[in-house]
């Protein structure tokens, strides 16, 4: 863990995800979590754009090669991708962003910090040949979907 990631973030609800540290009863790389947190339950609410201020904060806490930084990177393209659908009607914008984001998910573990990787890349592929499959489409987070609390659109605010 280093200072510039560390925060207190509760444990994960349930599992053990990697990412938390079991023996220290604490995350890794808290402001991880943190942003990890947020920026889920952002996504499921359909805030887009904040979710993608959430990871993309986060993002620029770590060096090029780091699976912190391929993940919170993808989850950025996540969330662009999502926005391009969604609100420009641009699927050849999502398909670009979703591919990429498939290259930085690569070797990012299934289960990371509570988040469903495997069900992101799996979604993700499948958008980008039938896009309607986002619609009812919720990221999974320490085994359910959240949706959007206040606290996650003042912490949104306060980043940008």
């Amino acid at each position: 863990m280093t200072d510039h990631t560390r925060a207190d973030a509760p444990p994960p609800d349930v599992g053990n995800p990697t990412g938390w540290c079991p023996d220290r009863h604490c995350w890794e790389h808290g402001t991880l979590r943190q942003a990890v947190v947020h920026g889920v339950r952002l996504y499921n609410a359909g805030a887009f754009h904040e979710s993608h201020d959430c990871f993309e904060a986060e993002w620029y806490n770590y060096g090029r090669g780091t699976t912190e930084s391929a993940f919170a990177h993808g989850m950025v393209q996540v969330a662009a991708g999502a926005y391009k659908h969604f609100d420009f009607e641009n699927d050849e914008g999502m398909r670009s962003l979703f591919q990429t984001a498939l290259q930085y998910f690569h070797g990012v573990p299934r289960d990371y910090y509570g988040v469903d990787v495997l069900d992101v890349r799996t979604t993700l592929t499948n958008a980008c040949n039938d896009p309607s499959v986002l619609h009812d489409w919720r990221i999974t987070l320490d085994e359910t979907r959240p949706e959007a609390r206040p606290v996650d659109f003042e912490y949104a605010s306060s980043i940008t």
